[in-house]
């Protein structure tokens, strides 16, 4: 019994050393206490204030793994199937439900490993500035006097900054592996919520500044992650288009033309060499060859062929945000003087003094990207019956009370209610008030995308009514639900899509660039096959005609882009 208990008592030592061990060389193990609080804070992780360090990290250790090994942990099954779809994952209409099966599916094709999550808090200087813009950059750089040689082109401001990031924090006088609101400091508010805007992120409603610094930095990271495997996936389909064309210009060379290539570039081919033979030889040293030969020529073809789609990326691109302004543009024309007033007072708009109708106007389009920062008589629009009861009830204003206990009343009926006692409350403020924003507080999932789902038809209309938006006849239920979820959207978050338009969005960019990779290289492979076939019936014109027919090649192939475009 005595060797039992000193083989036990030493193996739950050799345990703790082992965890003490992993424990300590956790990357957050060198975090300073305020970081520790921010992450935490940023994370939605609640913590004891005061709290030792040793809390702090044990918080810490007990929610990494969800929230940054596997952040997908927390998505719904909706991005979960986006995200699979991105990555050419395929699922059955069976599993599409099932949450379980998606996050395991998702664990499999995320973009790094567990270990890798690790290792880059490690070096946020790497990764941080990924999804700045341009002129964010450009504007950090200035502000802390960080020397930037002309031209400014990105990747020598970002090499800037990198090699900058810790001088700067030190000057500030601030911690840099969880960095605080020091960084984001030349972002304006409106910056900060494009970003989530950008990158498909609610902004949180009500929002501050701070919260929407948290939303930006606690989503940076994923946000780099996919930058980084959208650009490898264009290079790659753009290397394996070059190599598709570089193999069908060598194939339409001649035997002599490949033998004089060889010979150019001192490339030794054995007497008697067939045709098979050739080729081979000629793609074994293609990465050797220099100057007017298959890859050069390949290279120059295709990119011929992809600069006029990248040219027509970078149009549609910005073609998609200015379709995306006339829809907001259309949408918010029609709502009432009323509506466009709450929009800026949710944002804390000054209201125009003359309040006019295009004045109003003016000032929504000028705040789209503005986060609403508090609540409003119109944040009970897309409440259910059972939230708008239930808020009734616990208001404390008798009125609003005994119109909950109403037997059959409409919801219309009942958001009216709501809303008056909202206005009598912020009115008076005091007490009452602050009960109303207490509870207001807690309901942060009284709206979702599934709200309109349980909505009857009558609900839907008057609803979209309440926008000034006219309900073509003969709608359907899914028509209206879509519509509804439109104009929710738009007057919240300022975009029709706020969840997932970070997968959507890129997910169609690479798609689109995708497409144009492909299809310039088929448009490649096509005028190359052709050309083989004149090269074969003219072979003594020349060893010129291919590389010339390449040309001609990689011109109408940037031609063909332009008209299916």
């Amino acid at each position: 019994m005595k060797l039992f208990s000193q083989i036990l008592i030493l193996g739950l030592a050799a345990e703790a050393t082992v965890a003490s061990t992993w424990f300590s060389k956790a990357v957050y193990n060198k975090w300073h206490e305020t970081e520790l609080e921010r992450w935490l804070s940023d994370h939605n992780v609640p913590y004891p204030t005061p709290a030792d360090r040793k809390d702090l990290e044990n918080l810490v250790k007990d929610n990494w793994q969800t929230k940054i090994a596997q952040p997908y942990s927390d998505w719904d099954t909706k991005q979960l199937n986006t995200y699979l779809q991105q990555k050419g994952v395929e699922v059955k209409d069976a599993a599409a439900s099932n949450k379980d099966g998606l996050v395991a599916q998702v664990k499999s094709a995320w973009y790094e490993a567990e270990d890798k999550a690790d290792d880059a808090w490690t070096s946020v200087k790497d990764w941080i500035f990924d999804s700045w813009t341009d002129s964010q950059l450009k504007a950090f750089a200035d502000k802390h006097d960080i020397p930037v040689p002309q031209p400014r082109k990105r990747d020598t401001v970002l090499q800037k900054l990198r090699s900058n990031y810790e001088t700067v924090a030190q000057k500030a006088g601030e911690t840099a592996s969880y960095p605080g609101n020091w960084l984001y400091e030349t972002w304006s508010e409106s910056d900060l919520k494009e970003w989530l805007d950008t990158n498909g992120i609610p902004a949180p409603q009500p929002t501050t500044r701070d919260k929407l610094i948290a939303s930006v930095r606690r989503n940076a990271r994923v946000a780099s992650l996919r930058m980084a495997d959208m650009s490898a996936s264009a290079s790659k389909s753009a290397a394996d288009a070059t190599q598709t064309l570089s193999d069908k210009l060598l194939e339409s060379w001649s035997d002599s033309q490949i033998k004089e290539w060889a010979d150019k570039n001192g490339i030794k081919v054995p007497q008697g060499s067939k045709r098979n033979e050739l080729l081979a030889i000629a793609r074994k040293h293609r990465a050797s060859l220099t100057g007017d030969n298959a890859s050069y020529s390949a290279k120059s073809a295709y990119g011929a062929a992809t600069s006029s789609a990248a040219n027509e990326y970078a149009k549609a691109t910005d073609d998609a945000a200015m379709k995306a302004d006339d829809l907001f543009n259309s949408a918010i024309a029609t709502w009432s003087e009323s509506r466009l007033k709450a929009y800026l007072d949710a944002r804390g708009v000054p209201v125009p003094q003359n309040g006019k109708k295009d004045e109003l106007l003016s000032a929504v389009r000028l705040n789209r990207h503005k986060a609403a920062t508090g609540w409003s008589v119109w944040t009970f629009d897309t409440w259910t019956v059972d939230n708008l009861k239930a808020y009734l009830a616990s208001s404390g204003d008798k009125a609003a009370k005994k119109a909950s206990e109403q037997a059959g009343a409409t919801r219309e009926q009942l958001l009216s209610a709501a809303q008056n006692a909202y206005s009598s409350a912020s009115k008076t403020s005091g007490s009452a008030y602050a009960s109303v924003t207490s509870y207001l507080a807690k309901q942060t999932d009284a709206a979702k995308d599934s709200v309109f789902d349980t909505w009857s038809e009558s609900e839907l209309k008057n609803y979209l009514d309440s926008y000034g938006f006219d309900v073509p006849q003969g709608s359907t239920k899914n028509q209206l639900v879509a519509w509804a979820r439109n104009q929710r959207n738009y007057f919240q978050y300022g975009t029709t899509s706020p969840q997932g338009t970070l997968w959507t969005k890129l997910s169609n960019s690479a798609q689109w660039v995708m497409d144009q990779l492909s299809f310039g290289a088929a448009a490649g492979r096509k005028e190359a096959a052709y050309q083989a076939e004149k090269a074969g019936d003219a072979v003594k014109e020349g060893a010129t005609y291919a590389s010339n027919r390449a040309g001609e090649a990689a011109q109408k192939a940037g031609d063909k882009i332009k008209e299916e475009l």
